[in-house]
């Protein structure tokens, strides 16, 4: 075998190890949550290193206690996941709502600080979210808003929205210019131009954009923390898992239950998503 042989051979193995040992990083966690999550603690505190057991130890009676009412004597799950799910979705619905003009305008119009925008929105990053916790719980508790999803929702979009339309911006101006320009010569006004030649040609970006801020509300805990602590029944689930986690009394199998339930709507989303959300991170990266 020659030298050019051997190197593509070696580099050939090289890529499969390491692509094992990075599935072997990312996915044992997981698996080894979801196994201590349908294991019965009797079982898991006679053999907690064991990595694979038979079906017959297996239960679901950890996800059940999750999910039953707390009145029922469960950890009141299905209350954190509706209450995550309305404030993760009203707060991507919103985000988008503003964003896409906001990026739109900033892409195609010319105003004075056209070329500041892109710090400015990117400046909002620059500082801890503790920074401006104390302000905005000050703010929401004189306007009535603490405790309420809704102010939540407004903390998220606050949040989301600046690195929304930097996203979707850099995605606006790779579109050509000359489409726009045809459609409005054929008599489509800067809505229309909008609504059937931008939109349409920036689905994946706006796939991306969206699934990244569902995540950042689904899985929030610091503001989520400050705004709900005092209403459990308001709670998302985040800080139901935070609960869990500081229960002396609650097994950790059923804490392992609530992460699973925590991470496997993102999990589920970002698979079924992950054309549109490689198209949409990778959009913009190149011009002309």
């Amino acid at each position: 075998m020659d030298r050019d042989r051997i190197e593509t051979v070696g580099l050939r193995w090289l890529r499969r190890v390491l692509i094992a040992a990075f599935l072997l990083v990312t996915v044992f966690p997981f698996y080894y949550m979801l196994l201590l999550s349908v294991r019965p603690i009797e079982r898991l505190l006679l053999d907690p290193g064991a990595l694979v057991v038979g079906l017959g130890e297996l239960t679901v009676a950890t996800y059940a206690e999750v999910l039953k009412a707390t009145d029922d004597g469960g950890q009141g799950f299905l209350t954190f996941i509706r209450n995550s799910g309305l404030v993760a979705l009203a707060a991507t619905l919103l985000t988008l709502v503003v964003a896409i003009p906001g990026a739109y305008a900033v892409a195609r119009l010319r105003f004075f600080g056209r070329r500041q925008v892109d710090f400015l929105f990117l400046a909002v990053y620059l500082f801890p979210s503790i920074v401006i916790a104390i302000p905005l719980f000050v703010v929401f508790t004189r306007a009535g808003l603490r405790g309420s999803l809704v102010g939540l929702v407004l903390v998220y979009i606050s949040q989301t929205l600046p690195v929304s339309v930097y996203m979707l911006k850099n995605y606006f101006e790779t579109i050509p210019l000359s489409l726009e320009e045809s459609a409005a010569i054929d008599g489509a006004g800067q809505l229309g131009v909008i609504r059937r030649i931008s939109l349409p040609l920036a689905a994946p970006s706006i796939m991306a954009v969206a699934l990244y801020d569902f995540m950042i509300a689904w899985n929030e805990f610091l503001f989520a923390l400050l705004f709900l602590v005092d209403k459990p029944h308001r709670w998302t689930v985040s800080l139901g898992l935070a609960q869990l986690a500081d229960g002396v009394e609650v097994p950790k199998t059923v804490l392992m239950a609530g992460s699973v339930i925590l991470t496997l709507p993102i999990v589920a989303l970002f698979f079924a998503g992950e054309r549109l959300l490689t198209e949409g991170l990778t959009s913009g990266a190149e011009k002309g």
